[in-house]
């Protein structure tokens, strides 16, 4: 269970820096070109920063032991974002909220196995 883990902490924190990354470096217009759901550029820079911080989160406390206790609490705060992501999704249609949903899903088991991992130690 631990290198499953690992490999959703590492492959989701990726994903989520990535993530995060775009909302810097693309254009708000085409952020939001095929969106019905037109937020504030500002949220979406806090989504960013987020998802960013929420990746690193991810990894490093639990990789180098200094307060593991930050892993679990990033994935949970995730999974906040990624509802956020499947309500805003639902309107393009349903497909569009099955990813959002599923990563969501991913991050319950992480911060529960995690937080698990904790009480253990």
């Amino acid at each position: 269970m631990n290198i499953l883990l690992w490999i959703l902490q590492i492959l989701l924190g990726l994903l989520f820096m990535f993530a995060g990354a775009t909302k810097f470096i693309m254009s708000y217009a085409d952020m939001t070109k095929d969106s019905p759901v037109k937020l504030p550029h500002w949220f979406y820079l806090f989504i960013g920063v987020c998802e960013i911080l929420g990746g690193l989160g991810l990894i490093l406390p639990w990789a180098t032991k200094i307060r593991p206790g930050l892993t679990p609490l990033a994935a949970w705060l995730l999974v906040v974002i990624m509802i956020g992501a499947v309500v805003t999704s639902i309107p393009m249609g349903i497909v569009y909220a099955i990813t959002p949903f599923v990563v969501g899903l991913l991050l319950i088991l992480i911060g529960y196995q995690r937080m698990r991992g904790l009480r253990q130690a």
